[in-house]
């Protein structure tokens, strides 16, 4: 079964497969004149190697629209329920999650 939604008469099909979602705690962004590419990856706690679960291509002009729609959504969200707190760049990928180290 799919679910339509209507925006500005255009009608978008999503799939139960697509509305399930993909979990990511890490993207990675690259771009060449002609496009960004914007690779989403799944991290887990005390191993070393993550697979990239999804990849969107974007024409630069989706990329500042979606920039822009994203950073608009995040300022409604910190208004709704307070700031969201950023981690610390200098530390690099939390590859541990604040958990006990794993041992095998």
């Amino acid at each position: 079964m799919s679910e339509h939604k209507k925006k500005e008469g255009l009608n978008i099909e999503l799939t139960e497969e697509i509305a399930e979602g993909i979990y990511s705690n890490l993207a990675i962004i690259n771009h060449s004149p002609s496009e960004f590419v914007v690779d989403f990856i799944q991290v887990m706690p005390g191993i070393s190697k993550a697979k990239v679960k999804s990849r969107v291509v974007l024409t630069p002009q989706h990329a500042k629209r979606l920039m822009k729609a994203l950073a608009d959504n995040v300022t409604k969200f910190e208004n709704q329920h307070g700031e969201i707190k950023d981690v610390d760049p200098t530390s690099g990928i939390p590859m541990n999650f604040g958990g006990p180290t794993p041992i095998a």
